[in-house]
């Protein structure tokens, strides 16, 4: 069985008793995430990044590795600086980045189960975020979902914090509006080249496990 997503999170601000009600307020209430964030906000990322293990000095710090012929080691340092072995990743770190977008989940309207949350203006795909075969080692995305510019700490699955940006933000990436055309979601396993499966099954034509299939129903 899979790990349940939760994470304890800190209250602040106001007295103890302001608090208390705060909580008691929204008690097993739902919280959607477009109700927190904004579209082309920036939002700070708190997470733990991904654990290395117990490295030296060459690994940690890319320090210059000593010559071949040296006498008591190789990657040791010579005379700058620290030589000891430590920790390597699995620190806490924080990054501000950039939503793109705030999609909605799979949800029903007017009876239909609607899926679409990848298409765009200008790719009216009937798709969803999800690509070919899932997200690898994750699965398959049906809630809410935030699409944030450029990386994120952590291995995948690990629970990660946002809040908002305790910074002014003045540079013409953070102000800029976010205009997305295309979203791809071909397969991550290996190369991938088709954005839907009736894409794939109108290409690759009919096969013989899928036609085997459909004689043995």
């Amino acid at each position: 069985m899979g790990k349940t997503h939760l994470m304890e999170i800190q209250e602040n601000g106001g007295t103890l008793a302001e608090k208390l009600d705060w909580a008691r307020e929204r008690l097993e209430q739902q919280v959607p995430v477009n109700q927190v964030f904004g579209q082309d906000e920036m939002t700070a990322v708190i997470g733990m990044t991904k654990g290395k293990g117990y490295k030296g000095v060459t690994s940690r710090w890319c320090t210059k590795k000593q010559t071949h012929k040296t006498h008591w080691g190789l990657r040791n340092v010579a005379c700058i600086g620290v030589w000891h072995h430590a920790q390597k990743g699995y620190h806490h770190r924080t990054e501000i980045n950039k939503i793109c977008k705030i999609g909605q989940g799979y949800h029903i309207k007017d009876g239909k189960l609607i899926k679409n949350n990848a298409s765009t203006d200008y790719d009216l795909s009937d798709k969803s975020i999800n690509p070919l075969g899932g997200f690898v080692s994750y699965g398959e995305v049906a809630n809410d979902f935030i699409m944030l510019k450029e990386c994120v700490v952590g291995t995948k699955k690990r629970v990660l914090t946002l809040h908002k940006s305790l910074l002014m933000q003045t540079e013409q990436q953070a102000l800029e509006k976010v205009d997305l055309k295309f979203m791809d979601t071909t397969s991550k396993f290996g190369h991938g080249r088709f954005q839907t499966m009736e894409e794939k099954k109108a290409f690759m034509g009919p096969l013989k496990d899928r036609i085997a299939k459909e004689k043995g129903s």
